[in-house]
């Protein structure tokens, strides 16, 4: 008997692990919840991509509800979420950039070539910020009340479908 369950053991092993890791695969890797979600925006000190002399803090995501998007140069998706972004900022959304992992000539030239939505865009080469955001990839874009606090995370590209069925009803509900 003892011998027949020690046969059975790696064969239960291997079944538990298996389960594991079938539901780890069916999770979508972008439905994530910010661990700071609830929690104010961090602190931080940084330059402006257009004026390396300006510096900028959180006090800047005070007032009004805003959208924080991360964003680089290097990032092929960025560049396919910007029409969205252009159409956000047209109908009055307070957009925030953040120039992450990036030079400052790289980052001109793309909001050149592709349009710059953003009020203003903050420079974080070192990535920094993106850091203190829990970011692990551009694009990245969090909603920010008008207190400084983080109460949506968007992971990934901005889909069409997205701005109407999510970040709009997410920013007015914020406004309110």
């Amino acid at each position: 008997m003892t011998r027949r369950l020690l046969l059975l053991l790696p064969l239960v092993g291997f079944l538990v692990l298996g389960g594991f890791l079938y539901q780890g695969l069916s999770m979508n890797p972008f439905e994530r919840d910010s661990a700071l979600m609830a929690r104010e925006f961090p602190a931080f000190e940084l330059s402006t991509l257009a004026d390396p002399e300006r510096t900028v803090d959180a006090s800047l995501l005070e007032g009004q509800v805003t959208l924080v998007n991360v964003w680089g140069e290097w990032c092929p998706t960025c560049k396919q979420e910007m029409p969205q972004l252009l159409d956000l900022a047209d109908r009055g959304v307070r957009l925030v950039g953040v120039d992450y992992k990036d030079t400052r000539e790289k980052g001109r030239e793309f909001l050149a070539e592709f349009g710059n939505p953003f009020e203003v865009n903050i420079f974080d080469p070192e990535g920094t910020l993106g850091f203190d955001l829990g970011v692990y990839g551009a694009p990245e874009t969090f909603l920010v009340d008008a207190e400084g606090v983080i109460r949506y995370h968007h992971t990934g590209y901005i889909r069409p479908e997205d701005v109407r069925e999510v970040i709009l009803p997410e920013v007015e509900r914020w406004r309110e």
